[in-house]
C-alpha cells in the first residue's frame, strides 16, 4: 500500500519531490494557497490554503501518514497541537524549533560549537555600535532568496533602511569577506542512518543562487571538516529528513556556517541528474524509514545553473530552453507562467566527465558562462 506524504508548500521543491514519489511507492498531497503552484498538477490531493493555516494542515493530516515541509513559513506552536494529537511530522517540530528564527538558529549553532559570524539581536540603534560597516541586516523570519537580507555599507544606508523594517524582528551580523561560498546537503533517516552529498561551491548574486559546481574544489581536510559539521548538526537536532547547510570559506581558510535550511535545497538540485539517488528521493526514503539510497555522483561532477527571471513577462521561453537542451543538458522547467526579475523559473544541470578535480572545475565554469550567456543575453546585469 502506498504511503501518503503531506507536504506543506506546493512550489518547485514539492514538485520535484512529487516527481520521484511514484518510484518510492508514495503519493504526495500538498497544502498551498495557489492553484498555479508547480506541485498542484502532480499531487494526488491539494488543500488550497495559506502555508501557515493550521486548520488546513489539520485537514491535510487526515489524509496523510506523515507531513513534511517545503519551506519554513509555518507556525510551530499551532502545529504542535496536531503533533500532540498524534500527527507525525518529519522533520520533527522539535528539530525545526531552533532553526526557523535566524537569531535563534545562530544561538543554537554557537551553543553547539559551530563556527559562525559575529551576530547580535537588534533591540535598539545602540546594537550597531558592536559592528563596523559593511554589515548584514536580516529579518529573523520568512526570508528566502535574498528577501529580508540586506548588506549595508554606511550609516546613511542604515538610517534609510531601518524604517522599512519597523516592527520586524531583526538580526545583525558581521559581513564576511569570503573567498567562496559553499554548501552541503545531508540526510538522516528515522532509523538514524546518515548520508552526505559532496560539498559544492555556490555563487549568489543579490543573495539569490545563480549556480552550483559539484564537487567543490577543496582539500580533503576541508571536505572532512564540513562533512563532520553536517553529521554533527543532524545528530544535535535529532533530525529526520534532508538538511542543507550554507557556508563561507574565508580568505584565511576558515569555514563558517552561514545558514541552514531544514528541507531540500537549491544547492542540491544537481543530484536529480548527477547522483544515483536525488535529494528528493532521499527525503522520502528518510522520513518513511526506508534504507537510504546510493548517493554517489554518476560522473566526475556536475554544474547546476538556475534559470532566473530577468524581466517582467508571461512566457515559457521555449526556444531558449530548447537551444540549451541541444547542448546535452538536463533542463528542468517549473511551469511558472509569470517571470519577474530574480524569480526561479527552472534550472539546468550538466554532467561533467573529466579526469581530474581541477579539470572538472574549470570545465564547469566554462559551461556556466556559456549557458548564462544563452539564457540572459545582455540582461545578466539586471538580476
Amino acid at each position: 500500500m502506498r504511503k501518503k506524504i503531506g507536504v506543506i508548500g506546493g512550489g518547485q521543491l514539492a514538485w520535484m519531490m512529487a516527481q520521484v514519489a511514484p518510484s518510492e511507492n508514495i503519493n504526495i498531497l500538498v497544502q498551498t494557497p495557489s492553484p498555479s503552484d508547480s506541485a498542484v498538477n502532480l499531487a494526488t490531493k491539494v488543500i488550497f490554503a495559506p502555508i501557515n493555516d493550521f486548520m488546513a494542515t489539520a485537514k491535510l493530516a487526515k489524509h496523510s501518514d506523515i507531513i513534511t515541509f517545503e519551506n519554513e513559513f509555518v507556525n510551530l506552536d499551532e502545529l504542535q497541537k496536531l503533533a500532540d494529537e498524534g500527527v507525525c511530522f518529519y522533520p520533527r517540530l522539535s528539530s525545526l524549533s531552533p532553526l526557523l528564527d535566524k537569531y535563534e538558529q545562530r544561538c543554537f549553532l554557537r551553543n553547539n560549537n559551530f563556527p559562525v559570524p559575529h551576530f547580535r539581536e537588534y533591540d535598539s540603534i545602540a546594537d550597531f555600535d558592536f559592528f563596523s560597516f559593511p554589515l548584514v541586516l536580516k529579518a529573523r523570519r520568512h526570508g528566502y532568496d535574498g528577501q529580508g537580507t540586506i548588506i549595508l555599507h554606511s550609516q546613511g544606508e542604515l538610517t534609510e533602511i531601518l524604517p522599512k523594517f519597523e516592527d520586524i524582528p531583526l538580526l545583525i551580523e558581521e559581513f564576511i569577506p569570503f573567498e567562496r561560498e559553499l554548501a552541503i546537503v545531508a540526510a538522516r533517516s528515522v532509523k538514524g542512518e546518515i548520508k552526505i552529498y559532496p560539498v559544492v561551491e555556490t555563487y549568489q548574486h543579490h543573495q539569490v543562487c545563480r549556480w552550483v559546481i559539484a564537487p567543490a574544489l577543496l582539500s580533503a581536510d576541508k571536505i572532512r571538516e564540513i562533512e563532520s559539521m553536517a553529521e554533527k548538526l543532524l545528530i544535535a537536532l535529532d533530525y529526520v529528513g534532508v538538511l542543507a547547510i550554507e557556508l563561507f570559506l574565508t580568505k584565511n581558510g576558515e569555514i563558517l556556517v552561514n545558514e541552514t535550511a531544514p528541507r531540500t535545497h537549491n544547492s542540491g538540485h544537481y543530484t536529480i541528474d548527477a547522483c544515483n539517488t536525488s535529494q528528493f528521493a532521499l527525503q522520502l526514503q528518510a522520513i518513511t524509514g526506508k534504507p537510504l539510497g546510493n548517493i554517489d555522483l554518476k560522473t566526475s561532477g556536475a554544474v547546476m545553473i538556475n534559470l532566473l527571471g530577468y524581466e517582467s513577462a508571461n512566457s515559457d521561453y521555449l526556444e531558449k530552453r530548447q537551444n540549451i537542451e541541444k547542448l546535452g543538458t538536463f533542463v528542468h522547467w517549473y511551469g511558472k507562467s509569470e517571470s519577474r526579475i530574480g524569480r526561479k523559473l527552472g534550472h539546468v544541470t550538466v554532467l561533467l566527465t573529466e579526469n581530474s578535480p581541477e579539470k572538472t572545475y574549470q570545465t564547469g565554469k566554462l559551461i556556466i558562462e556559456k549557458i548564462e550567456s544563452m539564457w540572459y543575453g545582455d540582461k545578466l546585469t539586471v538580476i
